[in-house]
């Protein structure tokens, strides 16, 4: 399938593989960690008492596995409950560096993005600009259908509008002209060539498509660009001063941040994520070293992936989202009971709505883009919150590295885990993938 929508089947396979992991005792590797403890329980409610002391010698050697079976140039972990908090730095910021990553390293967050640009729409629901039940002809009347499309339906990706990411000329564009600076409307354009996936309603398709055309909606009700309405609803206020939503053409990342590493090509992936057996064979034999993505332009994504952002301001980011901080209690319930299952078939698998996913009990997202990889969640019952990310993405053989890590590590957090945790977030990472 194309990529951004991919096989289930790792995902059933990372499930199977949850529900058997045992919390081990084995030793920790030479790599940073450090963990606190609290004492006892304390705000988490009820649900606190699920948790479990943290493992921290078997989840630093389960980090450090994995991150060494990916290639990954660097990797940073933060889980923080009411019990404690888990810090775990693997590697180095760039492949020449010595420093390792830490909590206010910067990284490329890709899709995690999404969940600012829906914040900031759900903000304007509250006050009375827009409606979840608008159409989106009423904003964009050049969307095809717009008529029949609804605002909600553009934050739960139910629209059915085309994924201009699946487009062989983005691709294309992306492996030959990494610096070519895209606007909102370019993107827009190569989407609506397409036909749609279904009518508006229909079913669910993961569409960078409506949360480009979410960005230019909510900067035509607040009158301002998107980075400054990040900056005034988000950043300032939640004090997230490491977070920035560049301009499209500005291709650096500011200090301190970890350089984005690639082996695969974006057309080559396109419809298989994983690099054929004759390119795995030479990387593994050390012929071949990843491309350098740091400084790729990032404008083909806009308000569906553009954001820089570190571990320490995720994680504000996501407890704030999941715990109703950004919105009055009318309209986090209006955002909370939109999440709905995105295979039919499988209700209680992982679900998506108004521009955040639902992952076992966790709500967050994931993002990747060449280069980087990164997951948050947040689970308000128990308090828990983890946000991992990676430099090196996706892996060669299709895998989302931070999500894998955070999937194999919520045994190590809930005395119990939920069978499907790891499996929703593996779900939430193929459809993220590419954007």
């Amino acid at each position: 399938m194309p990529r951004g929508v991919r096989s289930a089947a790792l995902a059933m396979m990372l499930s199977a593989a949850l529900v058997a992991t045992a919390c081990s005792s084995d030793d920790s590797s030479d790599s940073a960690s450090s963990s606190t403890a609290s004492g006892s329980p304390s705000s988490g409610g009820s649900s606190s008492s699920a948790l479990v002391p943290f493992d921290t010698a078997a989840m630093d050697k389960t980090i450090d596995d994995l991150a060494k079976e990916y290639r990954e140039i660097g990797m940073m972990v933060l889980i923080r409950t009411p019990q404690g908090e888990y810090v775990k730095s693997y590697g180095t910021v760039s492949s020449d560096s010595k420093d390792a990553p830490n909590l206010d390293t910067k990284v490329r967050i890709g899709s995690n993005t999404k969940t600012w640009t829906g914040s900031a729409i759900m903000q304007m629901v509250q006050e009375g600009k827009i409606s979840v039940d608008d159409p989106v002809s009423k904003y964009r009347p050049d969307v095809p259908n717009g008529a029949n499309i609804t605002i909600g339906q553009l934050l739960d990706m139910r629209s059915g509008l085309y994924n201009y990411t699946e487009t062989v000329t983005l691709n294309e564009a992306l492996d030959n002209d990494p610096q070519k600076v895209w606007t909102p409307e370019q993107l827009l354009g190569l989407a609506f060539a397409n036909p749609p996936y279904f009518p508006p309603g229909g079913g669910y398709h993961y569409s960078n498509t409506n949360t480009v055309l979410l960005g230019l909606i909510a900067e035509q009700l607040d009158g301002k660009p998107i980075a400054q309405i990040f900056q005034d609803r988000f950043f300032s206020k939640l004090n997230m001063t490491d977070s920035s939503f560049p301009a499209n053409t500005d291709t650096s990342i500011p200090a301190p941040y970890a350089s984005g590493y690639s082996y695969s090509g974006n057309v080559e992936t396109l419809d298989e994520p994983a690099l054929s057996p004759e390119r795995i064979a030479a990387i593994e034999a050390g012929g071949v070293a990843p491309r350098v993505t740091t400084n790729d332009n990032p404008s083909w994504t806009w308000s569906a992936g553009q954001g820089i952002s570190t571990a320490n301001d995720l994680a504000t980011w996501v407890k704030a989202m999941g715990d109703g901080e950004l919105l009055d209690e009318a309209t986090q319930k209006l955002r909370i009971d939109s999440v709905q299952a995105t295979d039919p078939a499988k209700p209680e698998g992982a679900s998506y709505g108004y521009g955040i996913a639902q992952m076992g009990p966790m709500y967050g997202h994931i993002g990747e883009m060449p280069g980087y990889n990164s997951f948050m969640g947040y689970d308000p019952a128990s308090g828990v919150t983890m946000v991992v990310w990676a430099n090196l993405a996706p892996t060669i053989d299709g895998n989302a590295a931070a999500a894998v890590v955070a999937s194999k590590l919520v045994p190590f957090i809930y005395g119990k885990p939920p069978a499907d945790t790891g499996g929703d977030i593996d779900e939430v990472a193929d459809d993220t993938s590419g954007g």
